[in-house]
Parts: C-alpha cells; structure tokens; sequence
C-alpha cells in the first residue's frame, strides 16, 4: 500500500488525496500544495512512530555426556548441562531511550568416581537498566542500574572436604549512577559517569567465607568497627559499552563491558567485568554459541600456587555450546 501511494505522488500532486498508513491504520490528508517528498516523510514518520519497542535475545540449553565401560584407555564417565539466556529491551519514543537487559545462565557437571562427583559449573545473574533523555542527537543524559549475583551455594572442589565460599547476595554489586549516554547508531553505546555508586554485600556468616578474601575483608571491618555490617558503600567513576548486532540473519553478537574505579586512595585501578556472547541458530531449533566472561576486581585478592601472598589476578571463562536454542 505504501509503494503504491508514493508511486501515485510521483505520478500527481495537484488533487487532495485522503490516504490510510498500512501499519498505524492512521488517515493522512495530503493537500494539493504537498510536493512528493512530503507526502513520504509524513508515511515514514507514521510508520516510525509506532516501532517504539525492540525486543531480542537468544535462549540456550547445552548438554554433553561421556559414557566409559570396562575402557582401559582411562577417563571419566561424565554429564554436563547449561542454561543460558540473554535478553534486550529496547523502547525509544519522544527522544526517551529506556534500555533493559537480562542477562543468566547456569550449570552443573557430574564427573564419576570423584570425590564431589557434582559440581556447579556456571551461575550468574546480571540485571540492568538505561533511561535517558536525547537532549543532541545521539546523546542522552541517563540514569544507569546494575545488579549482579549468583544463584546457587558455591564451593571449593579442590579440597577433600567441601568449603563454602559464595553464595546468593555473598558477593553481590549493586551500581547507580547517573550520567551521559552515547548512541550513535542502534549498534553500539558508550556511558560515562561521574557520579556512581557501587553497594557491595556479603550477608553470609564469618565461618563461610573465612576462605576468601572479600569474606576476611569484611570480617576486619566487622572487627575494627564492633559491629556486623553486611555491606559497604563506594563513589566512583563508571565507564559501560555495550554492543548488539543481528544484522546477519540467525546470527548475534552481545557484548557488554563494565569499568568502574573509586574516588579514594585505590582511584584509577579498574573493577573490569566484560562479557561477550556470539551466537548462530540453524534448522530453526539449533543452536551454536560461544561466550566468554573476564573479570578483574582490584578489591578481590586470591592466592595462586605461585604466590606468596593472595594478590590480584584477572579471571577468565571461556565455553562454546551445541544444543537446543532460540534467538529472536
């Protein structure tokens, strides 16, 4: 219907013609005064107005096994599974940005004749979300919310009696912020603020996480103060990208990377927390992915084999993954 209309503009223009947009269902009056082009912004900009809204992500579940018998080579009978999912909501009307994501995923893996013969593998849970205001085109002054936890009770598998060393809201990062927002095309954004604030939590106990750093830090502050705080407070500078591209059919990429720094003595030694997500679905119900998710906390120190004091260390997880999948 619409080529047809702008076919007729370009046709005449000398009588009033009453014309029905094919997506709003909204009638236009083009006058006889109105000159071709005209007529076309005014089709264009009824049919922009109703894609206010953007959904896409792209869901995953993972599974592997490893079946041994009477096999003398050597090895493991083993099963993994993971679950993943990765979700964008995008709304822009009226020079209103409004930016949410949902990001998760977890796994577990049982390995035979191990001493923990299951293990969790993977176990996050990322929440965020934009709301800006396009004051220039392309930039937006914005208001920024992250959450970030686990689900599930997580321990040390290296020694042979289980210690507890994480668990839901044991740690937890909670940022607010407000500032300026970037968006030069519906690909990539780039969010800067000078104004952000990081809340840390650790409500588990002192008994279990006596094993790890961000434990025994807040054991002395508990100490030094005489009291039990279960979480602190940082003002600091952020930096956040964000990229997500599905300009290829059945493909997507998400990436997503997190800086932030506190104004104290520590100021200009990064938090970094970056990751990517590359998908490809094929025959409608497959699925290909390959993620990835690097961390580097300045405030969490762990001692390695070849340390003689716990230091900091950047902390990398790499996994690619053939299984059920839907990306839209």
């Amino acid at each position: 219907m619409k080529k047809l209309l702008i076919l007729f503009f370009a046709i005449s223009s000398f009588l009033p013609l009453f014309a029905q947009d094919s997506k709003s269902g909204r009638e236009i009056t083009v006058n006889s005064d109105d000159n071709r082009k005209k007529a076309i912004e005014k089709i264009q900009e009824l049919d922009d107005s109703v894609k206010v809204w953007k959904i896409t992500g792209l869901t995953s579940l993972n599974v592997g096994a490893t079946g041994l018998f009477n096999w003398f080579a050597g090895g493991n009978s083993s099963f993994n599974m993971i679950a993943a999912a990765d979700f964008y909501f995008l709304y822009y009307k009226n020079h209103i940005a409004w930016e949410t994501n949902i990001n998760t995923e977890f796994g577990e893996a049982w390995v035979d004749n191990n001493k923990h013969s299951w293990q969790k593998t993977n176990d996050k849970l990322e929440l965020s979300t934009k709301f800006g205001w396009e004051f220039s085109k392309h930039w937006y002054l914005t208001l920024f919310g992250q959450f970030r936890t686990q689900y599930a009770n997580g321990f040390d598998y290296s020694k042979d009696e289980l210690s507890l060393i994480s668990q839901f809201m044991s740690p937890s990062y909670t940022d607010l912020s407000v500032g300026i927002d970037w968006k030069p095309n519906s690909i990539f954004s780039l969010y800067l603020s000078p104004v952000s604030g990081r809340f840390t939590t650790c409500i588990a106990n002192d008994s279990i996480l006596k094993d790890t750093y961000l434990g025994q830090e807040f054991m002395a502050t508990r100490r030094e103060r005489g009291e039990n705080p279960t979480a602190r407070a940082d003002l600091g500078l952020s930096l956040k990208g964000s990229v997500l591209y599905d300009g290829v059919k059945n493909l997507k990429v998400i990436s997503t990377v997190n800086l932030f720094t506190p104004y104290t003595k520590s100021f200009g030694n990064f938090d970094v927390d970056w990751n990517v997500t590359i998908s490809y679905q094929f025959l409608k119900v497959l699925n290909v992915s390959l993620g990835t998710q690097l961390k580097y906390y300045d405030s969490v120190k762990m001692q390695l084999k070849d340390d003689d004091h716990p230091t900091q260390h950047v902390q990398f997880k790499g996994q690619i993954g053939v299984g059920i999948g839907y990306s839209f």
